[in-house]
């Protein structure tokens, strides 16, 4: 199944069930109020079927528009910590994004005013459908509910004023997540999908799935030693190599650009960019 959230042309906000090209909504006047809401009481599978509508008639929003955490992964992939002239280390490099520095499919990506290094970073996103808290590797799956495509977009100048990365990964609309939450069953191989971004149709990062130092159930079983991971959480599992700051010269996002995130049968996540005025 491919599940959005959306808003009605009316201006509602809603979910439901991808087929086509409409969209299925779900449940009845007491479904739960959200797609994450739905994954924590688990009801999201039987959900009855309610109004089918155009998907042209709906603006997407975030599969799951406000997440309690947005976990992403730094540097997991080797060909990536090799451009970026760092080391390997034993354990993954975590950090997080505010669920409000992202946007959906078809929505701009806005470069900030504050720089010209304005970086892009295709990804795989897991979504939590299971709580959990020290869950081992070996039970991780059991707590995805899905897959989507996240755009880590990195302020490269401001990601490197101190050793954090936070101010370079959190201004608004430097993110880009969906454009669905898609099940497990409809990636019977994960680790063959490939990670592919293309710039104005460009191909500039093409990496499979497989290539990750840490693959989803061990970052999951890391995360979720030191927090609770519950569901509706989203975390970026890491870019491949060929960032635009790595390169001869380097290949910033500017407005007027089109980036285009594609991961096999998961789909592909598609933003315009635009300078902040």
């Amino acid at each position: 199944m491919r599940y959005v959230s959306f808003r009605k042309p009316d201006g509602m906000a809603s979910y439901g069930r991808l087929d086509g090209d409409a969209v299925i909504e779900l449940g009845g006047d007491d479904r739960p109020a959200s797609l994450g809401a739905a994954l924590a009481v688990g009801t999201l599978a039987i959900l009855a079927d309610g109004d089918r509508l155009a998907l042209v008639d709906v603006c997407l929003l975030p599969p799951i528009p406000a997440p309690g955490k947005v976990f992403c992964v730094g540097l997991n992939y080797a060909d990536h910590i090799k451009e970026m002239g760092r080391e390997e280390k034993g354990y993954p490099a975590i950090f997080t994004r505010w669920a409000d520095s992202l946007v959906a499919h078809g929505e701009a990506l806005v470069r900030p005013r504050e720089s010209a290094a304005y970086d892009y970073e295709g990804e795989l996103a897991v979504i939590i459908g299971k709580a959990g808290r020290r869950i081992p590797a070996e039970a991780a799956m059991d707590h995805v509910a899905g897959y989507s495509i996240l755009m880590d977009g990195s302020v490269r100048d401001w990601q490197r004023h101190n050793i954090q990365f936070t101010p370079g990964k959190n201004f608004p609309a430097s993110g880009a997540f969906g454009p669905a939450l898609v099940t497990p069953d409809e990636v019977p191989d994960l680790a063959a999908q490939r990670v592919q971004t293309r710039l104005n149709g460009e191909l500039v990062q093409d990496q499979p799935v497989s290539s990750m130092i840490f693959d989803v159930s061990a970052i999951i079983a890391y995360l979720s030693t030191f927090t609770e991971l519950r569901p509706g959480d989203v975390i970026a599992t890491g870019t491949p190599a060929g960032v635009g700051d790595k390169r001869n010269p380097p290949l910033y996002l500017k407005g007027g650009d089109r980036l285009e995130v594609s991961i096999g049968t998961i789909g592909t996540l598609v933003n315009p960019v635009v300078d902040e005025r």
